[in-house]
């Protein structure tokens, strides 16, 4: 019996061990959801605005003979291959963030023929990259990447070039998603804002891409770390309540076995001074 109190002693002591690192890193996440909230509302309002401007001048007969827009022609030809795939990958630095990671994980095996650019400590060490975070990802990082996809897509070397994110919903609910951003799209005729272009829409459409693409890129990489955080701070709150119950239940389980060695040792007293 004493064996069992010693046992059960141990593992009160390892779940209190557990119990204080889910409240600090429940703590840690709540100090940052405020500022990633903050960054993540900044650049997507960022990117909607350059989003509205491509419209636009996607929108002009002369852009869509640039071969950076996709009008949806595929021609004459029968077969249609399948297309050469590159996949901006964003994840996270650290774990314990319930299934933020996981769920990005899982929707990039949809796609296993696809060239990846991986943002994250987590999936850079999946597919053996060269580390880059998520956390400290700067305009400057997403300008220079922008730079190198919008020049090999021009080369011809990928088809077609997404950004696999996590999108955030609300502070219970984010979910994994893939963004297309290059070739744009253009659905039908967009109505005209009375926006002036110059020299011309299509120079300006040009030089706009790789400022469109880096700016894409930092929305996904903010909002996605919003969500990091907003799932590490649900998964630390119910893993700091798994840890409390089963506190309750191993103390209940150690007074127990501690009340019974008591009693046997009052009965074997007892029984001894009645001789």
């Amino acid at each position: 019996m004493g064996a069992d109190t010693k046992q059960l002693r141990i593992r009160i002591k390892s779940v209190d061990s557990s119990l204080h690192l889910t409240k600090a890193m429940g703590l840690v996440a709540s100090s940052k959801i405020r500022r990633a909230n903050e960054e993540m509302d900044k650049s997507v309002a960022y990117a909607e605005t350059l989003d509205k401007m491509i419209c636009e001048l996607a929108s002009s007969p002369e852009c869509r003979k640039s071969p950076f827009i996709d009008t949806g022609n595929t021609g004459d030809t029968k077969e249609k291959k399948e297309p050469r795939t590159r996949l901006v990958v964003i994840a996270g630095d650290r774990g314990l963030a319930g299934g933020y990671n996981a769920n990005i994980f899982r929707m990039l095996k949809q796609y296993p023929e696809a060239e990846v650019y991986p943002i994250g400590r987590r999936i850079c060490d999946r597919v053996e990259a060269e580390f880059i975070s998520s956390e400290s990802y700067s305009a400057k990082d997403a300008y220079e990447l922008s730079k190198t996809m919008c020049d090999d897509f021009l080369a011809g070397k990928f088809d077609r070039l997404g950004i696999l994110c996590t999108k955030y919903i609300n502070l219970m609910s984010q979910e994994a998603e893939i963004r297309w951003i290059l070739p744009v799209s253009v659905k039908g005729d967009s109505v005209k804002s009375g926006m002036v272009f110059e020299p011309d829409e299509r120079t300006v459409l040009d030089s706009a891409v790789p400022e469109y693409v880096a700016g894409m890129f930092v929305a996904a990489v903010r909002e996605s770390f919003a969500c990091e955080v907003a799932a590490r701070r649900i998964a630390m709150d119910s893993a700091e309540k798994n840890a409390k119950q089963m506190r309750e239940n191993l103390e209940l389980e150690y007074n127990r076995a501690r009340q019974s060695s008591i009693t046997q040792e009052i009965t074997e007293i007892v029984a001894g001074s009645g001789k």
